[in-house]
């Protein structure tokens, strides 16, 4: 009976949080339980402007006991990031690791904000890892194309996978482009320029042959004239 109660009451709690994070998005951050079981939530925290982060998106999972709100979540990180190893419980005050520092009126909005706020520190703890700034620049690049082959990222936020696909195929378009340069430009666009070039040579030189004709006759002019 007790458990059950419990159990509702996480139900109760949980649906409460889903719709607080609606109303009032956390800033660079959200989330969705999984369909079939409310008690297991997926994450997005997108990486802020100025921070080595930027441009990534990273998802990860909070696992939450049948007795939340009095107990606190499970807390991962999947998408490698350089900052937490991935798919490994994270030891924070606001996860399980520490139930003695847990408070029962912190909400998702709560948890994640508490996350992404040590995310953008670098305080070591279980479950995270020591990288540059040049890394976890490397880490958000690569993070798009990593979230796409996650079958549950992709059933869970649809509009970001629609996102991330513009997002690559940018990335490709402006490569390509650059590699044009690099080459001189596409076979095309060369031939045009050569032929404009070889134009404007000839005529340089029938401009230059003119001149010399016409210096010429000025010459035999003034010579004849002499005589």
């Amino acid at each position: 009976m007790g458990k059950k109660l419990q159990n509702n009451t996480a139900l109760v709690r949980l649906r409460r949080d889903y719709m607080r994070l609606k109303t009032d998005p956390v800033p660079y951050i959200s989330a969705e339980p999984l369909p079939s079981n409310i008690l297991e939530w997926h994450y997005i925290v997108r990486g802020p402007e100025g921070t080595p982060y930027a441009g990534g998106l990273y998802h990860g999972m909070l696992r939450f006991p049948v007795e939340y709100p009095f107990r606190p979540p499970s807390i991962y990180m999947i998408t490698p990031n350089g900052r937490f190893k991935p798919n490994t419980r994270l030891c924070l005050s606001i996860s399980d690791f520490h139930p003695d520092t847990w408070n029962p009126s912190w909400s998702v909005s709560t948890i994640l904000t508490g996350l992404l706020s040590f995310m953008l520190e670098v305080s070591p703890t279980v479950g995270s890892i020591e990288t540059s700034d040049y890394e976890k620049r490397i880490y958000a690049h690569h993070s798009l194309q990593y979230n796409l082959n996650d079958a549950t990222f992709c059933e869970l936020f649809p509009d970001d996978v629609q996102e991330i696909q513009a997002t690559l195929a940018r990335r490709r378009e402006s490569a390509a482009e650059s590699a044009e340069e690099a080459a001189g430009g596409p076979p095309a666009r060369r031939s045009a320029a050569d032929a404009h070039s070889g134009l404007g040579a000839a005529l340089s030189n029938l401009i230059v042959m003119a001149g010399f004709v016409l210096f010429a006759g000025v010459v035999h002019y003034v010579v004849t004239q002499d005589l």
